[in-house]
């Protein structure tokens, strides 16, 4: 399959583990049904190959099992076929070794690793010179961090981090589904 289109090219990770609590603990978050569908959505729309949901914990990946099972193979995909086209990009993963053991298999190569953040951080890509690597063939990966973020486990093998979404106010904690949405559309808009 030749690849086109610069979403075609970008695969997007909701992490679950590791990630920090309010404490600044190393932590595994709870995969939520609003975020599985919104963010499905948002990547379909924008042409994305593949979501994953990282996360090690067996009852969680009973639970997408269950859900994705309703809606590729059950009432719901019949009733929303939209939803199901959605869906069907989702993939889960128990942690990140497999997550990038995927993604290089189905590329045939490493794609530029990319995490996201609240905070700025140190070695940032903007949203442009990302936007133009997808333009020219250049693979990537987004990692969106849940609870409070990415623990530092997460990022051994993340190449660089994208600019933080900032509007100057004082408060910046969008919910994980809009930073997708709005980072999606950085990347990707045309």
């Amino acid at each position: 399959m030749v690849e086109t289109q610069p979403g075609a090219l970008l695969d997007i990770a909701l992490v679950h583990y590791p990630v920090f609590n309010r404490r600044r603990e190393v932590i595994g978050s709870a995969v939520t049904n609003l975020d599985i569908h919104d963010i499905a959505r948002t990547a379909r729309t924008y042409g994305v190959r593949r979501y994953y949901l990282v996360t090690p914990y067996d009852d969680q990946q009973t639970l997408v099992a269950e859900l994705l099972a309703h809606w590729l193979e059950g009432r719901g995909g019949q009733l929303n076929p939209a939803r199901k086209e959605a869906l069907e990009l989702v993939r889960v993963v128990p942690d990140l070794a497999a997550l990038y053991d995927r993604v290089r298999t189905a590329r045939q190569q490493r794609p530029l690793v990319l995490a996201t953040s609240a905070r700025k951080q140190p070695l940032t890509k903007d949203f442009g010179v990302v936007r133009q690597g997808l333009a020219g063939g250049q693979p990537a990966l987004i990692l969106l961090g849940t609870a409070w973020g990415l623990a530092p486990e997460a990022l051994a093998e993340v190449d660089a981090f994208l600019p933080p979404i900032e509007l100057g106010g004082d408060y910046n904690h969008l919910p994980v589904r809009a930073a997708a949405a709005i980072i999606l559309d950085r990347l990707l808009a045309r």
